[in-house]
């Protein structure tokens, strides 16, 4: 039971990281129908953008409590706001252009950021692993005591409570913010109808960027978790990180944000119970082995809407 427990914990966490990935590419194909295949290397541009920051601010555990979460909510401001701009880029220069186009280019434009974005982390920040000593240590334990009587000790730390309740409110906040404000209507009008959303003056070009520029955010907070609880990183995380989120995605039901976040916690309890129980080596066979398994007898995914045919 306390080993259930632990990897229960462990799986909600990292869950929790792919859920805030997963959103920026349900939230841009809800919208335009695309697949942005960038945005997992998005994800590694803020990833790398914060441990600079941590770096050049000589960030480490030894600062007391407050000036430590200060800085790193100041350095997590700033990941999102230079993510977002790399997000604005990316939707300017290589996706607007082929909006229009037939369906297969935005795909191989999308690939093709993704290695460029890729190559251009790899040659400026070097190939190596980059890792960070722990800034945020602690927690509280749940089960088994200290362990010295040789019982299974559950902790639940500091860091995986951050994550968690962070996810949570950015989930809550961006639900509220598509369906209550003029931003979110725009959205969802031109989910529906693009060219009739622009007749009755909503900006869809605006729209769009500022859909990607939400999900760049969202990408940031999810390279800086990603950061501090893991402790390394490395300029092809944003690959492996994006299929998974990708994959979240599609299990939840792509366009859907609660089914976003629903696909990246089963993601995460399936890569962590997997590891837990069996072979570590397998549990990427596991995830994708159910997310066929689900799209069989659900093809729109757990929480998606089936397309309807516009006549």
């Amino acid at each position: 039971m306390e080993y259930f427990l632990q990897q229960l914990i462990n799986g909600v966490t990292l869950g929790s990281i792919y859920g805030l990935i997963a959103i920026g590419y349900t939230m841009v194909y809800g919208i335009i129908g695309m697949i942005n295949f960038a945005h997992g290397d998005i994800f590694m541009v803020g990833a790398f953008l914060a441990l600079i920051m941590v770096v050049a601010f000589g960030v480490t555990a030894a600062m007391p409590i407050a000036l430590l979460i200060l800085v790193l909510l100041g350095i997590l401001v700033v990941a999102m706001a230079l993510t977002s701009v790399w997000g604005w880029t990316v939707e300017r220069l290589a996706y607007r252009p082929l909006r229009g186009s037939f369906r297969l280019a935005p795909l191989i434009t999308a690939i093709g950021m993704s290695i460029t974005l890729q190559n251009f982390v790899q040659l400026s920040q070097g190939a190596r692993n980059k890792p960070v000593q722990p800034l945020i240590s602690g927690g509280f334990t749940l089960m088994g005591g200290d362990g010295s009587d040789g019982t299974f000790v559950v902790q639940l730390s500091y860091l995986q409570i951050l994550i968690i309740v962070l996810t949570t409110v950015l989930m809550i906040g961006f639900t509220l913010l598509i369906n209550k404000t003029s931003l979110g209507r725009a959205q969802r009008a031109c989910e529906q109808d693009r060219k009739m959303a622009s007749l009755i003056g909503v900006n869809v070009d605006r729209t769009i960027s500022l859909t990607f520029v939400m999900g760049a955010a969202l990408a940031a907070v999810a390279g800086l978790m990603f950061l501090l609880y893991y402790g390394v990183i490395d300029f092809y995380i944003g690959f492996l990180a994006g299929v998974k989120a990708f994959t979240a995605a599609v299990l939840g039901g792509i366009g859907s944000l609660p089914g976003a976040m629903l696909g990246g916690l089963l993601i995460g309890l399936i890569e962590t119970f997997w590891s837990g129980y069996f072979s570590v080596e397998y549990k990427d066979v596991a995830a994708f082995s159910i997310l066929a398994i689900v799209l069989i007898f659900l093809p729109e995914g757990l929480l998606g809407k089936p397309e309807v045919e516009k006549v």
